[in-house]
């Protein structure tokens, strides 16, 4: 099991940036893909960008391509979430996940989910 600790969430102004990091307590960080997920109130929990293993390969929801990036460093077990021209729509918990699977974006192939962090974009 993969302990994952979020941080970075905040208020921000539209248009603004935030960074959002996720520390990984596991010796073996660099074999699992890691993915960030959000969940605004009353809506189902949604996918918002992959990493694979290496950090070569990423993949993103198309409600932030070209927004957000997604990035990790195997050094420090820590994967990233730099985003970038926030909107009120991206108001949300995030969460961040580990997957012993190729990168993927459905939920149920993370095997470990961190406790979320609170994004709130003002308009």
């Amino acid at each position: 099991q993969v302990q994952l600790v979020e941080s970075g969430g905040g208020l921000v102004q539209a248009g603004g940036s935030l960074r959002l990091s996720c520390a990984a307590s596991v010796r073996t960080f660099s074999i699992y893909s890691m993915g960030w997920f959000r969940q605004a109130p009353g809506k189902e929990r949604e996918f918002v960008a992959a990493v694979s293993r290496s950090g070569g390969i990423t993949y993103y929801a198309i409600s932030v391509k070209g927004r957000f990036t997604i990035s990790r460093d195997n050094a420090k077990n820590t994967v990233y979430l730099q985003m970038n021209s926030l909107k009120p729509e991206d108001t949300a918990v995030y969460y961040c996940a580990a997957s012993i699977m190729p990168m993927t974006e459905i939920p149920y192939q993370y095997n470990s989910w961190g406790q979320g962090t609170q994004v709130t974009v003002s308009s």
